[in-house]
C-alpha cells in the first residue's frame, strides 16, 4: 500500500468518524432541546441526518469507543421502526450517549491513586 493510498484511507476514516459524531450530536441535541417531541418529527430528523451520513463511505472501526459510537448510531436509526414511546426512546438514547461519554472520559482522565507517594523519590 502506497503512502498516498494510506493517506486517502486515513482521511476517509476520519470523514466517516466525523459524520458519525455529527449524526450522534445532532440527534442527542434534538432530543434534549425539543420541548414537544413526537415520533414523526424524530423520524424526520433521523432521515435528514441520514442524508448526510449516507454520503460518507462506511469504514470498519476497530477502536472500542468508536465501535460503541457506531453501535449507538445504528441503535438511533433502528428506533425509527420502533413502536416504543418517544420518551422511552429519548431516555434510552440519552442514557447510552452518557455511558459512551463516560467511557471516553474515564480513559482521558486517570486519577492518581497514590498521588502523595508519586513524589517521594524526589526528596
Amino acid at each position: 500500500m502506497s503512502a498516498s493510498n494510506k493517506a486517502v484511507e486515513n482521511s476517509n476514516r476520519l470523514r466517516y468518524i466525523r459524520a458519525l459524531e455529527r449524526f450522534h450530536k445532532s440527534i442527542v441535541s434534538y432530543l434534549m432541546n425539543t420541548p414537544e417531541l413526537s415520533t414523526e418529527r424524530y423520524i424526520k430528523k433521523i432521515d435528514n441526518a441520514l442524508k448526510v451520513l449516507n454520503r460518507v463511505e462506511e469504514i470498519a472501526l476497530y477502536k472500542g469507543d468508536l465501535q460503541d459510537l457506531q453501535k449507538l448510531v445504528q441503535k438511533i436509526i433502528a428506533y425509527k421502526d420502533s413502536d416504543k414511546e418517544i420518551e422511552e426512546i429519548k431516555n434510552d438514547i440519552l442514557y447510552s450517549s452518557n455511558q459512551l461519554d463516560k467511557s471516553k472520559n474515564a480513559r482521558r482522565y486517570k486519577k492518581d491513586k497514590h498521588s502523595s507517594s508519586k513524589y517521594d523519590e524526589w526528596e
